[in-house]
């Protein structure tokens, strides 16, 4: 019985990449799913005072300049900083509200084009529903 081939050909790793000229990236995607934070949210009488658990994706949308350090990137740790900060200012009324701010601190960033933020409250609706929240996309200008 024969090998299967190889669907890509075999490389050594300490070749060097290949050239601009073979292929061209025009921007990455930097993203952050499933981080949860605990916030003062909501607009009834029992979320004043306490935190709950908010579930949040982050999908940024970044220009490509090539990237050879982390310095030349969004380092996705400041994504989770922002989150965390803005939980820690204060009570906020609508996971809306806390979904524009972490997408505006994201478009702080001169080389994201881009934000989709997620922010779920996994008991908003228990026991009926595992979560509800909202998505929304924001883009720079």
């Amino acid at each position: 019985m024969s090998a299967a081939p190889a669907i890509l050909p075999e490389t050594d790793a300490r070749e060097p990449a290949p050239s601009a000229g073979d292929r061209k990236i025009v921007g990455s995607r930097i993203f952050v799913h499933g981080l949860t934070v605990d916030a003062e949210v909501g607009v009834y009488p029992h979320e004043r005072g306490r935190t709950q658990p908010l579930i949040i994706d982050v999908e940024l949308d970044v220009a490509w300049a090539g990237v050879e350090r982390l310095s030349d990137t969004v380092n996705y740790e400041t994504v989770v900083a922002a989150a965390r900060a803005i939980a820690e200012s204060g009570h906020i009324e609508l996971v809306e509200v806390f979904a524009e701010r972490l997408a505006d601190r994201c478009l702080s960033e001169p080389r994201v084009t881009r934000a989709r933020v997620r922010v779920e409250k996994p008991q908003a609706l228990a026991p009926h529903a595992a979560g509800a929240g909202v998505e929304i996309t924001a883009v720079r200008g």
